[in-house]
């Protein structure tokens, strides 16, 4: 199988074409920031072009069959599987994805395509009786039209294919604004792939271009009647207030400040196995990541003395080397970012147990104890491979702690009694949580999304099917209806 060839141009209407902006994206790697490959930038010509098509294409595809969807999809999957090698080498060398997250990816990617080619079926409306004589009552569910999606660069394939799927099988068409950090996996790659798949031009389009340049312009267009993003809080309440204006639906899934709760009756080992994956996988730059690990008080030394030396175990560097589970970050501001933050925590007194360097983009495998949740490594979001570890004196103290942010992504917990754990999790402002276990978890028929500003609306299984359809209600007067007083 040839590999893709061709993957710096934008996907418009069917061809593939230079955008027609001045500016140049260069998309580099981010282990050792050598080129990768540059675009022309899309202009607001380009968004206008790509979402014309999709307008075009949207009540021919709205109105195809099931089967026609369906096939579409299970033909995608089976270009991944068969590309899953060329994909990986991508996911590594633009993301800095190690090579078990790079795996880990693909599989969540092909889970939602999977649970997706199911829609065009479940795709139900609804008979209801009437409280009118000799009337019948219905809801068709119909596709909204045209959807816009704007991915991130922390986990690019997966995240624009979760919505990039149950759009197409739903029967709505697209237009793609992928990260400038990650554009082939994140828009170019799945584009390629659909095309092979055999869906009609137009369907599918794909804008590359800075946020600065065509960001509002892609959410202001009157033409997309839903924007589905993932990314940051700040960008993500701009889209909100845009779209809001414009009366246009959302689904966003922001960022997180997520706990990871040690309870003092807890599986000690367990808990440090659960806390290392969740804490550094894909180096901390998941939503999902653990940002603040809460223990107990009388069980913190045993748990950090532990905790840090399972971190200790870590490798680090190039990506591509498979012993490697730690990789760099997107980018050097991060790193600077990060350093910023960890330098103002050891100043307020928080200590470093092992970690603190970077050596280019990679930054060391980071544990800081003696934290407290007013510290700048707790209250802002890491997104990196730092733990800041808080004691926590009672329960009450600890529900506090989780409380205190304006995130509400995630959140894990563990203890031996799961009743009271499950009752404590039911306490905590958060979309998501999960009792002994950790915070990255993501599975295709469950409700994914946060609350507070960790985002609105759910992704996956029926839970999308409801953000990206519409129902129109559609009355039968089958006997003649009486009007009096007026007829």
């Amino acid at each position: 199988m040839t590999k893709y060839k061709d993957l710096n141009k934008q996907y418009i209407a069917g061809k593939w074409v230079d955008g027609s902006d001045d500016s140049v994206i260069e998309n580099i790697n981010p282990f050792d920031e050598s080129p990768i490959n540059s675009y022309k930038g899309a202009s607001k010509k380009d968004v206008d072009d790509a979402y014309n098509s999709a307008k075009k294409s949207a009540e021919t595809w709205g109105n195809s069959l099931p089967k026609e969807r369906i096939e579409i999809i299970n033909k995608a999957i089976s270009i991944i599987e068969a590309r899953k090698e060329e994909i990986i080498a991508w996911l590594v060398k633009e993301a800095g994805s190690s090579i078990v997250k790079a795996e880990v990816e693909v599989q969540i990617t092909l889970g939602i395509m999977r649970e997706s080619a199911s829609f065009p079926t479940r795709t139900h409306g609804f008979i209801f009786d009437s409280l009118t004589p000799g009337k019948e009552s219905r809801a068709y569910r119909k596709p909204l039209g045209v959807i816009g999606i704007i991915s991130p660069w922390n986990f690019p394939l997966n995240l624009s294919m979760r919505s990039i799927a149950p759009a197409l099988a739903t029967g709505n068409t697209i237009v793609l604004k992928p990260s400038s950090q990650t554009p082939v996996t994140g828009a170019v790659l799945a584009a390629k792939i659909f095309e092979e798949a055999g869906l009609p031009k137009g369907v599918f389009n794909v804008v590359v271009g800075r946020g600065s340049e065509i960001g509002d312009y892609f959410v202001q267009n009157s033409i997309p009647k839903l924007i589905s993003f993932t990314g940051s809080t700040p960008v993500g309440r701009n889209i909100g207030k845009i779209a809001g204006e414009a009366i246009k639906k959302v689904a966003l899934e922001l960022g997180g400040n997520n706990v990871f709760i040690v309870m003092e009756d807890a599986d000690i080992d367990q808990a440090v196995n659960a806390a290392v994956f969740g804490k550094f996988m894909h180096q901390g730059q998941i939503c999902m990541s653990i940002n603040r690990v809460l223990v107990h008080e009388k069980i913190g030394d045993e748990f950090v003395e532990k905790f840090v030396s399972k971190v200790k175990e870590l490798k680090f560097g190039d990506p591509a080397d498979k012993k490697n589970l730690i990789g760099p970050l997107i980018d050097h501001d991060q790193v600077e970012r990060i350093l910023k933050d960890i330098k103002e925590s050891t100043a307020a007194g928080a200590v470093i147990k092992v970690g603190g360097k970077n050596k280019g983009n990679v930054l060391e495998p980071t544990v800081l104890d003696n934290v407290s949740n007013d510290m700048a490594i707790a209250k802002n979001e890491i997104f990196g491979p730092v733990a800041p570890i808080i004691r926590f004196s009672d329960e009450e103290e600890a529900l506090e702690i989780a409380n205190s942010v304006d995130f509400g992504l995630s959140g894990a917990l563990f203890t031996r009694n799961v009743e009271k754990g499950l009752a404590f999790a039911k306490k905590v402002e958060t979309g998501m949580i999960h009792i002994n276990d950790q915070t990255v978890n993501d599975e295709p028929n469950a409700p994914f999304g946060g609350e507070k500003g960790s985002g609105l609306g759910r992704f996956n299984g029926d839970f999308i099917l409801e953000e990206f359809t519409r129902l129109q209600w559609v009355t039968v007067q089958h006997e003649p209806r009486n009007y009096e007083p007026f007829a």
